[in-house]
């Protein structure tokens, strides 16, 4: 699997060292071509173009591995590896076009930005949503992807390695790792390794250099960032979990909002996975902080402070901290920006189409929104993708909103000041503003959901399919165990040292391993597909009031997701935890990763990193909340639905593992994401009379374990 770094490493690891101020932009993303004109006469046929030469991957996958872990390694200072060393000064990009699958286009822009020194200048903090430094690295990650064989690529990245921006470098080498050919079966360094300042404190930071200096082996603790006077402190074990971050870039990486489909398939149903991971991080810190007896988020108001404040108490390379923002903080506008009018604007634009049922493109005509794919269309809209219809109409509402929030700090461009985290996807969850922020998004997108007619009982049935039975075999239970993390590239060494190791080590949220044990008969004479859908919401709200099924289904987390045949009369099903479709193991560190290329290298053998191919899910040991030592109520799902007529992609059934949310713009399944509970439920009996839905109440325990570093 390809871990995905996003330009949030670029924004996040864009936290490169000085810091020479910002542009201030960003219009609004580029819309795509209007509707074909009417058909003119037929004109002779242009003479055929020769084929574009097909990319061929002709290197085995760790010889490539070996080359990217050396490629990533220490990205600040100059290459340490002496054959990409040696290829970085040596190779001439130009000097064989035919090398290109796109005739050498690319390569001769980017060359003639690097001649006429205009590239961005290294140790420049640059971030993805700013169009310059986003459109620039693009090139880059253009060039990477018209490589045709693995030779070429790896020579260019060499070369670009020193002489572009780290920041930019390091997002077009994801993105095309991510989506190239080339790439297939490659793994990214954990992003908290490759830019440990986006993650490690400042004390930490400042510690691991004394030990540095000292030659002496370190383990430092890292605790959480906030005091027990902040009562969000209560839930800094979610929004500051390291994995949590590298979850919400890397969907950003697989579905990058700056998409061409000239760069590879089509990403299907992209906007719809905006709505679903924020939905769901929303719903999943809701429930976090339920089990913490704090309030459900309340959505944003630009026209009230901001009553949560936030210190990060973390810095750029550079050593400029990312800025803090103080309770009841009031939004002003920011120079180079929409205005928070203009925003709210756009937003109104966008309701006012959802009350229409219609979106209008940039050619005037009508798009129908009033059916299940609209929620994709109003995905691409309100982020805005280059899928948008419109943008100059509609705007960029998710991306400047998260720019405004980020500038707050130097609203003006007064004193040099780097935005907030919030301008960084690796680093955005860990504000509170960030789920003030999607909680209003999200309401949008429950008003579109809301205006589609609810499932009818025949929608819903399976028919000849009973689930009798809903049982958990294993606690369910969490505890906080110490993960350690290597500092390494926190410092710069010009050439290769023998060091002291210094670490630092984190709390993390897991649980116990759990199964579902499932019941269920078909009543049919031949085998059903039938698609388990296992989702879960917490039962009362921190008052203790009971949610009804109508506010409870749309607070749902989605817990798994797979497809079995059912053999006529009784089936028992038992699906382990670790198996989630959701969730992803966590990605191995750097160290563990140049370890198995190594070997694997040595010994001539395959290197195994498919459990590692898919990195858009929550890691595991996520999947649950907290709960507490009373232990949290929560109502079970479980539904079955007709698994044929679901199925997107063949051998579902046989499968252990899924994408969920699709590889290379292919999902799954057909359904929404989040059906059956995606549509509001005026009558709850619908659901609670088909015999293929279950649910029961579970509880979620928290007893306070710690595991320690021994």
């Amino acid at each position: 699997m390809k871990v995905l770094v996003l330009f949030a490493l670029v924004a996040a690891a864009a936290a490169w060292p000085s810091f020479d101020g910002f542009q201030a932009d960003e219009p609004a993303p580029e819309a795509p071509a209007a509707p074909p004109a009417p058909e003119a006469p037929a004109e002779p046929a242009a003479p055929e173009q020769p084929a574009k030469p097909a990319i061929i991957v002709d290197v085995p996958a760790a010889q490539r591995q070996r080359d990217l872990n050396h490629l990533l390694h220490k990205l600040f200072d100059p290459l340490h590896d002496e054959r990409l060393r040696t290829l970085a000064e040596t190779f001439d990009p130009e000097a064989d076009l035919t090398l290109y699958a796109d005739g050498g286009v690319a390569i001769q822009k980017l060359m003639a930005e690097l001649k006429a020194d205009r590239l961005e200048k290294k140790g420049r903090i640059v971030t993805a949503l700013t169009t310059h430094d986003r459109e620039q690295a693009i090139i880059l990650f253009e060039v990477l992807m018209n490589c045709i064989n693995w030779e070429t690529a790896i020579s260019n990245a060499a070369y670009f390695r020193e002489r572009a921006n780290e920041g930019q470098f390091l997002y077009a080498v994801v993105a095309a790792v991510k989506h190239s050919p080339l790439g297939e079966h490659l793994v990214l360094p954990p992003v908290y390794e490759i830019a440990p300042h986006f993650y490690a404190d400042t004390r930490v930071i400042i510690e691991a250099y004394k030990a540095r200096m000292a030659a002496t082996p370190a383990m430092i603790k890292m605790g959480f960032t906030g005091t027990k006077r902040n009562p969000e402190q209560k839930v800094a074990y979610f929004t500051e979990d390291i994995g949590l971050s590298t979850h919400y870039l890397n969907w950003h990486m697989e579905y990058p909002f700056w998409w061409r489909d000239t760069y590879g398939p089509h990403l299907a149903r992209k906007g719809e996975i905006f709505f679903w991971i924020h939905h769901q991080l929303n719903n999943r810190f809701d429930a976090e902080r339920i089990c913490n007896h704090l309030g459900i988020s309340e959505p944003l108001a630009v026209d009230k402070p901001l009553k949560e404040g936030f210190a990060p108490q973390i810095a750029y390379k550079n050593g400029v901290p990312f800025p803090s923002r103080p309770d009841d903080f009031v939004l002003v506008d920011v120079d180079g920006l929409p205005t928070i009018h203009e925003l709210e604007l756009k937003e109104k634009r966008i309701l006012d189409a959802i009350d229409h049922g219609y979106l209008t493109a940039k050619d005037g005509s009508a798009i129908n929104i009033r059916n299940e794919r609209g929620i994709a269309l109003l995905g691409d809209v309100i982020e805005s993708s280059l899928y948008s219809p419109n943008p100059e109409f509609y705007g960029s509402l998710n991306n400047m909103a998260h720019k405004v929030i980020a500038r707050q700090a130097d609203p003006h461009g007064k004193f040099g000041i780097p935005p907030s985290v919030m301008e960084h996807y690796m680093g955005a969850v860990r504000d509170p503003s960030f789920y003030k922020l999607h909680k209003r998004i999200d309401n949008v997108f429950r008003k579109h959901k809301d205006s589609l007619p609810p499932y009818t009982r025949e929608e819903l049935i399976l028919p000849g399919v009973a689930i009798n039975n809903v049982a958990i075999d294993g606690a369910l239970e969490t505890y906080l165990e110490d993960y350690p993390v290597s500092l390494l590239n926190t410092f710069d060494d010009r050439a290769e040292v023998d060091a002291a190791e210094i670490d630092t080590y984190v709390p993390r949220l897991r649980h116990k391993e759990f199964s579902y044990n499932i019941d269920i008969i078909n009543n049919n004479e031949a085998e059903v597909m039938a698609t388990i859908r296992i989702m879960a919401w917490p039962l009362r709200d921190s008052n203790g009031v009971e949610l009804s099924f109508e506010e409870g289904r749309w607070h749902a987390i989605e817990l798994d997701k797979f497809w079995r045949s059912l053999v006529p009369g009784e089936n028992h099903v038992i699906r382990k935890s670790t198996e989630a479709s959701v969730t992803v193991p966590d990605v191995p560190s750097a160290k563990t990763l140049f370890t198995m290329t190594e070997e694997a290298i040595a010994a001539g053998t395959e290197l195994h990193l498919e459990q590692f191919e898919s990195a858009t899910g929550l890691p595991n040991r996520l999947l649950i909340p907290k709960g507490n030592a009373a232990g949290v109520e929560f109502m079970l799902v479980v539904a079955a639905t007709d698994g044929a007529a679901d199925a997107a992609i063949e051998g579902l059934p046989t499968m252990t593992k899924y994408h969920h949310l699709g590889v290379k713009g292919v999902l799954p399944d057909r359904k929404p994401l989040g059906y059956p509970l995606d549509r509001r439920v005026p009558d709850e009996r619908v659901f609670r009379e088909i015999p293929n839905f279950r649910e029961t109440i579970v509880k979620v325990y928290n007893y306070g374990e710690h595991i320690h570093l021994n």
